[in-house]
């Protein structure tokens, strides 16, 4: 579930008053949802300090900062250092990562062990809008607190034509497994063409960073490699990125099924409303939230290392076949 700033930082705060935080949280949310800010407030809200809480002595931040703009093993490993060592207040401490999903490998591997053995008296906050970025063993030993824009965005265009699907699809009355591969078909058609349009880009931009380079300065070939391997994982994440959109516009979907079913005010695609309205009217709820549940249950499986092909094919037969 997906919370405003100030509805997450309100939840924050009460378990704060009951003693109840954790000693590690996941900020996730895409550009706009105020994961940073939430950051800034939750990290004052454990110091209990005046003034910039990003700048107090028992305040410590790792972000990217290589020409790589990863995070490195030196700074967690200076982090964890500082993290170790008494509270200049004799209060508790934070270590924060912005923007976790550039975390390196080996850097990720050793934060890993910092959450494993927390340091004493020490609250760890991730922020990050790719979570699928993360390693699964960092993502489970953390509490993820998702938050969602706060102003409405419209739909992109595969996004669109996602929901024109589904509208298409929510005609059948009976379908039948062919139609519901039908349904499949056009979901993974959607995939590759948004797989082939970010490689398209990002190659482009290698290509113009290393023209470039190699007019001004000798070019290493581990430099080379190092941005080759930097756009191979900004390709993955911005797909998994892609995926998971695509993904949370069918939850969506479902969602406002139920909210019709509700007579909800708020709907996240009202432009669709007689199609969410012709479902709610035909189903049940318990098949509704089952279907619904199957659709997050496949965001949460891409978390995982998971055949990405047969993970949609199981759960769209689960979810929309009659």
């Amino acid at each position: 579930m997906a919370f405003t700033s100030d509805e997450a930082y309100s939840l924050l705060k009460n378990a704060q008053a009951n003693d109840r935080l954790a000693h590690a949280y996941l900020l996730s949310g895409p550009d706009g949802s105020g994961t940073h800010e939430l950051a800034e407030r939750l990290t004052g809200l454990i110091i209990s300090g005046d003034g910039d809480a990003m700048k107090h002595p028992d305040v410590h931040i790792a972000e990217p900062e290589s020409k790589s703009r990863k995070i490195v093993i030196e700074q967690i490993r200076e982090m964890e250092k500082q993290l170790q060592m008494r509270s200049m207040f004799g209060g508790r401490k934070v270590g924060l990562i912005m923007d976790a999903d550039r975390l390196q490998e080996q850097a990720a591997n050793a934060f890993l062990k910092t959450l494993e053995e927390p340091p004493r008296n020490s609250h760890l906050i991730l922020v990050t809008s790719l979570p699928d970025q993360l390693l699964e063993t960092i993502l489970s030993r953390c509490i993820e607190v998702q938050l969602r824009p706060t102003a409405r965005r419209e739909p992109t265009e595969r996004q669109h034509r996602m929901l024109e699907t589904l509208r298409a699809f929510a005609k059948i009355p009976n379908p039948d497994f062919a139609q519901t591969f039908g349904l499949v078909r056009d979901f993974q058609s959607l995939l590759a063409e948004a797989k082939e349009a970010i490689g398209d880009v990002n190659e482009a931009a290698m290509k113009a960073e290393e023209k470039h380079y190699k007019q001004t300065s000798d070019v290493s070939h581990s430099w080379l490699e190092d941005r080759q391997d930097y756009y191979k994982a900004l390709t993955e994440a911005r797909y998994r990125n892609e995926r998971t959109a695509l993904i949370e516009t069918i939850e969506q979907w479902w969602a406002d099924v139920l909210r019709q079913q509700h007579s909800a005010d708020h709907l996240d695609h009202p432009a669709f409303s007689a199609d969410t309205a012709a479902l709610a009217n035909r189903m049940p709820t318990p098949q509704v939230l089952r279907r619904a549940d199957v659709i997050a249950g496949l965001r949460e499986n891409f978390n995982r290392n998971v055949n990405e092909p047969l993970a949609i094919e199981v759960a769209f037969l689960d979810a929309f076949a009659a």
